[in-house]
């Protein structure tokens, strides 16, 4: 046998490490590992954390704390394909809490992120890639970096992957990038439609909604929703609505369709194939609140096109509106009702919601959320403007008191509707008149001084179609209502400002209101709006004459003019020309104040007897306390002298009558205040009737009251005497004699230029004789009449126009000047 020979063993290579197996049981040992060089550590490591990770946020919030994001991040571009997918899926996990979130912004991650979307990545690399840029995607700055940075078109690829993962998390993060403009703009020309449309055919649900959710938003475009169209998407949607185990994603799929019936062409391809009906059909069987509300949400933005309101009413959408303001859901019934808001725009459509849609809508109002009795009134004001068939069916359905009490609604947009219904109702007399029985006026008042312009302006308005009554105007003065409303007339707003003076044009057709308004100052703002080319309107100047045309004491003050159309009636009174700046103050204040050596203040109050005695029964039945209505004027001189002749006698009991009567006699708190009667102007005013009416002509007419007026007040004066007519110390003793500043024109015997023309415009407005008051300077006034003239010797029946006289009251009574004339204007002393 041969000799056996015992083989040697070569030892290792001194520089090789013998392969070592390491347990960890602490994470940091493990985040220690991520700096390693070896690739089979790295990798290991990661797939540690990764399960470390998934075990919940705390874990998440530990590896933050020991650096393990920063040391994550370099191998996330690692050459080795399994550390760089492992890396990437632990930051997939951990991107869900807010804290790395934060640090991987500061990291700017994004870009390596999308770099591993390429196509040749491994399906895991795409899921946690895109993953953790959905994670992050819900930050607007992050938006912003995956757009700039190009992220759209890969992740509308990923669309398409075989992984439903890589569906889910990419069109996850497209949905959050459409919500900013940038994205949403720009997904159009990517193509981004018939992928998402193949994602309604996934068996996954949460990838259908998803997909729905992003096609909502982008079809907000126009030109989205023509691509949605052309790639048959309605029929996509329509199909999900018709399936019944899709109902969890009918009220997306109904929002994508609401924003195609924005589109005409889209709506008439739904007519056409019958999908309205279909869908109109589906809302009406419907029991879902947020299927309902969106349906009718839709119908409402489409119809603000009036093709499509066209389309739709040919569909009888009103139907299932007035059908869906039944259900018993606050967010339905808004829903609807601004849906029939939009579609009053089709007078069609707003007939057809008449007899039965607003007794449904009247119900509203007395809703307990302010939110369905704001759509239900701003529904009622588009019925009812410019139809008076649906303002009467408010009326009929009893909603006039509800539609009254909701001016005092939270919200503003309701009082401000509140208040324009109640505008359209007040159209017909029937109807203001019983909404006036219910306190308008009253509840009015409080939304004049809000600050919200728009009820401003409704409000105002509101104010001018009830002003037109006597008593609305009594009852807005008596709460307080006009201060507020002069008031608007400062307002900045145009339309605002326009209304107020609407309003202000219609109180001021009476006295006591005109002279309301006048003494808060919207006289004054009006002429101020007057004089501004931007501040006026075409009811400012309006306005403004109606003021003066019922207030004419202030009119003839400031304006020195009575036109044959400005009636003097009692109450009127003549303080002179009122300087610029001046308060203009009331009889009833000038006859408060002390005896003075200023112009006398003429009025007029040619009071019935029977009247101011009936006044005095009223008083004594109410056993109210009287006390004169003007101590002043009611006082008498206890020393009154004597006075000779039987018509000074007569003249004396008359005034000592008056006295007795107005001291017992006052205004009870409803009717105008008003001084004491004078019954030599009645007097006066009777005996010219009885002489003057029966004169064939209106020149007689005219001649024979000059006459009469300057008999009255001390004769014809010649021209060279008339410095000798001493008028003035006899109004200083009138004045004396009633110590006070204030004096009946009956108690003027030697009158002037100024009271005589006053006294001729008194009588000639409650005899019928036409003509002007004009005041000069220097103590005159004359009075303007028009007369025919006779044809003219041979040229019989020839009917020539009108030529305007001035009527002489001083020199020659009953001489008429033709104006213009030398002898005018030196009667009237230019």
């Amino acid at each position: 046998m041969g000799k056996k020979v015992k083989k040697e063993v070569e030892p290792p290579p001194k520089d090789v490490f013998d392969p070592l197996v390491i347990e960890s049981k602490t994470a940091a040992t493990v985040v220690l590992m991520l700096s390693s060089p070896e690739e089979e550590v790295l990798a290991k490591a990661c797939d540690a954390l990764y399960k470390f990770t998934s075990k919940g946020d705390e874990n998440k919030v530990t590896l933050l704390g020991l650096g393990a994001v920063e040391r994550l991040y370099k191998l996330i571009s690692h050459e080795d394909p399994i550390v760089r997918r492992n890396a990437i899926m632990v930051f997939g996990i951990m991107a869900s809490n807010d804290d790395v979130k934060k640090l991987l912004r500061e990291l700017d991650v994004t870009n390596s992120l999308i770099s591993q979307l390429a196509p040749e990545e491994d399906v895991v690399i795409h899921e946690f890639a895109t993953l953790c840029l959905a994670h992050m995607a819900v930050e607007h700055t992050t938006k912003v970096h995956i757009f700039e940075q190009g992220g759209l078109e890969p992740l509308i690829r990923l669309l398409g992957s075989p992984d439903p993962d890589v569906q889910k998390n990419s069109v996850e993060c497209i949905y959050l990038l459409v919500q900013d403009f940038q994205s949403c703009a720009a997904v159009r020309g990517l193509n981004v439609i018939p992928p998402l449309l193949e994602l309604l055919k996934s068996e996954y649900p949460v990838i259908q909604l998803l997909a729905l959710k992003t096609l909502e938003v982008i079809s907000k475009d126009t030109e989205t929703r023509i691509t949605l169209r052309e790639n048959k998407g309605l029929e996509c949607l329509l199909k999900i609505l018709e399936t019944n185990e899709f109902s969890d994603l009918h009220v997306e799929a109904l929002a994508v369709l609401g924003n195609c019936l924005e589109d005409v062409h889209a709506l008439q391809l739904l007519q056409q194939t019958g999908g309205l009906k279909k869908l109109l059909s589906f809302v009406g069987v419907s029991t879902v609140p947020d299927i309902q509300k969106n349906a009718a949400k839709a119908i409402a933005k489409a119809a603000y096109d009036s093709e499509i309101r066209t389309i739709l009413n040919e569909e009888e959408v009103e139907k299932s509106l007035i059908n869906l303001l039944k259900i018993d859901n606050d967010g339905v019934k808004v829903a609807a009702s601004q849906a029939i808001s939009a579609m009053c725009e089709n007078s069609a459509s707003k007939r057809a919601f008449g007899r039965q849609g607003i007794p449904q809508l009247v119900q509203l109002l007395n809703s307990d959320s302010e939110e369905v009795k704001e759509a239900a009134v701003t529904a009622l004001a588009n019925l009812t403007e410019a139809s008076p068939g649906n303002a009467s069916a408010v009326a009929e359905a009893e909603g006039i008191k509800p539609l009254v009490n909701t001016l005092n609604a939270q919200r503003d947009q309701a009082v401000a509707n509140a208040a324009m219904v109640l505008a359209n109702l007040a159209t017909q007399e029937l109807f203001r008149i019983t909404i006036q029985g219910c306190g308008v006026m009253s509840a009015l008042a409080e939304p004049l001084r809000s600050t919200n312009s728009e009820v401003q302006s409704k409000a105002a308005f509101a104010v001018a179609a009830f002003g037109c009554d006597a008593d609305a105007r009594t009852e807005l003065r008596n709460v307080g209502g006009l201060r507020p409303l002069v008031e608007l007339l400062h307002s900045e707003n145009a339309g605002v400002r326009r209304n107020a003076c609407l309003a202000v044009k219609v109180c001021a057709s009476d006295e006591v209101t005109a002279v309301e308004l006048c003494r808060l100052g919207a006289l004054d703002i009006l002429e101020e709006i007057n004089l501004s080319i931007w501040r006026r309107n075409i009811f400012s100047e309006a306005a403004l004459e109606n003021l003066f045309n019922n207030n004419l004491s202030q009119k003839y003050s400031q304006r020195g003019y009575l036109s044959s159309s400005n009636i003097i009636t009692d109450g009127f009174y003549d303080c002179g020309q009122i300087k610029p700046g001046v308060k203009f103050l009331s009889l009833e204040e000038l006859s408060m104040q002390e005896l003075t050596d200023r112009r006398a203040i003429i009025y007029i109050n040619a009071k019935p007897r029977e009247d101011v005695l009936a006044v005095e029964e009223k008083a004594q039945d109410s056993s109210y306390e009287q006390t004169p209505l003007s101590p002043a004027l009611s006082r008498k001189s206890s020393r009154e002298k004597t006075r000779r002749g039987k018509a000074k006698k007569k003249e004396e009991e008359k005034m000592k009558e008056v006295t007795e009567i107005m001291s017992k006699v006052q205004d009870l708190g409803n009717s105008h205040w008003l001084p004491p009667p004078d019954f030599i102007l009645l007097d006066y005013i009777n005996d010219a009737s009885k002489a003057i009416l029966p004169l064939t002509t209106t020149r007689e007419q005219v001649v024979a009251l000059a006459q009469f007026v300057a008999n009255k007040m001390g004769g014809s004066i010649e021209r060279d005497k008339l410095h000798d007519f001493n008028w003035e110390l006899h109004i200083s003793e009138i004045e004396f004699e009633l110590k006070c500043n204030v004096v009946p024109i009956g108690k003027v015997k030697k009158g002037t230029f100024y009271h005589r023309a006053l006294l001729f415009k008194v009588i000639a407005d409650r005899i019928g004789i036409v003509c002007n008051l004009v005041r000069g300077e220097y103590n005159r006034a004359w009075n303007e009449v028009k007369l025919v003239d006779d044809s003219p010797e041979g040229i019989a029946g020839l009917l020539l126009p009108p030529q305007e006289y001035i009527v002489d009251l001083m020199f020659e009574p009953g001489f008429l000047m033709k104006q213009g004339s030398a002898e005018a204007d030196q009667y009237k002393h230019i």
